[in-house]
């Protein structure tokens, strides 16, 4: 609902943010939060965040991605549909810029550890010790501890 996105973009004036998404609800809700707070350095799409890659942004200019709570798609034959796949981090590895910071964050074991591995796995990112901002509280993260998932945070740094 863009308040992740708001708390980032407030606290780190200098940096510009693309926030993507395609539920609408959240896109209005965030686009009334960066009225509300003054926010000039948030732009909003709502738009598949695959295709904005694809064809939106140009090669090696992203600084960092943040993946907080992708769909984990639990069912194990729509695992498929994870945003997260061996020709996401591909894509990803070609919108950063070197040493850009790809931020994912899950409430779902299985998912961090295919996250993790597909990352570790492409030989085009490097584990990172932190990310490029510190993550909020989401609410998806407030709805997996209240159901006792852990919560896991994965830093890549772009080679």
């Amino acid at each position: 609902m863009g308040e992740t996105t708001a708390a980032i973009a407030a606290a780190h004036p200098e940096a510009d943010f693309i926030a993507v998404e395609v539920h609408g609800p959240g896109v209005g809700s965030l686009l009334n939060r960066i009225a509300k707070e003054g926010l000039g350095n948030v732009r909003v799409l709502r738009h598949d965040a695959v295709e904005v890659l694809e064809r939106m942004i140009a090669d090696g200019t992203l600084a960092a991605l943040h993946l907080f709570f992708p769909d984990p798609w639990p069912k194990k034959r729509h695992h498929k549909r994870r945003l997260v796949q061996p020709g996401f981090v591909a894509l990803a590895a070609r919108k950063l810029a070197p040493g850009g910071i790809v931020h994912a964050a899950t409430d779902w074991p299985e998912y961090a550890q295919q996250i993790e591995a597909f990352f570790s796995a492409s030989g085009l990112f490097q584990a990172a010790p932190a990310g490029f901002a510190a993550r909020p509280a989401t609410k998806f993260e407030l709805r997996g501890r209240r159901l006792q998932h852990p919560i896991r945070d994965l830093f890549f740094r772009r080679r």
